[in-house]
């Protein structure tokens, strides 16, 4: 299985390091914007080069003309985890001035399965039209909200809640969340 995994410069960087800490016996290929990475060293104590570690290939995001941003170049699932609004924006505008836009816009034009982890309280009128424009062209929009049937005791409880549930959905088996047991 090929992931793609764009990291943008809205919070909850943490996100896309457990993604990308979880995503198994899969290729992973990365980009991270400049916003993203000025987000990371404001919220984490993680590095640029711990999370290049965590790929098996990792792009600039300036480079509109890499691998991952070709429709030839096959992969199972993109992911933008967090997903700024602008990033969303400039997707549902169709506006390709990056590689994680483009890469974007070349997985809805494939009919690739193409995942967007929106991390933004409260929503605005604009971001909600954007989230649902997105989704009529099968984009899926996966809010990083956790879920507390859980009972999540820590941060990190929430954060793999989320991720799990992103695991899911790109198809990939894992148990790092509680699962929902009535």
């Amino acid at each position: 299985m090929r992931v793609v995994v764009g990291i943008t410069g809205a919070s909850g960087t943490v996100l896309a390091v457990r993604l990308l800490e979880n995503l198994n016996n899969v290729e992973k290929h990365l980009v991270m914007s400049e916003s993203a990475k000025k987000v990371m060293s404001l919220e984490t104590d993680y590095t640029y080069d711990y999370i290049k570690g965590l790929a098996d290939y990792v792009y600039s995001d300036a480079d509109i003309a890499a691998n991952i941003s070709s429709g030839s170049f096959k992969y199972d699932a993109l992911v933008i985890i967090p997903c700024s609004s602008s990033t969303m924006a400039k997707i549902a505008s169709g506006i390709s001035d990056t590689l994680i836009t483009r890469t974007a816009l070349v997985a809805m034009k494939e009919h690739r399965k193409f995942i967007i982890v929106p991390r933004e309280m409260p929503l605005s009128t604009i971001m909600i039209e954007n989230m649902l424009k997105l989704s009529s062209y099968n984009v899926i929009i996966a809010p990083a909200m956790p879920g507390y049937y859980s009972r999540p005791k820590t941060v990190d409880d929430m954060v793999n809640f989320v991720v799990s549930r992103i695991l899911d959905l790109i198809g990939i088996e894992n148990e790092i969340s509680k699962r929902w047991q009535h």
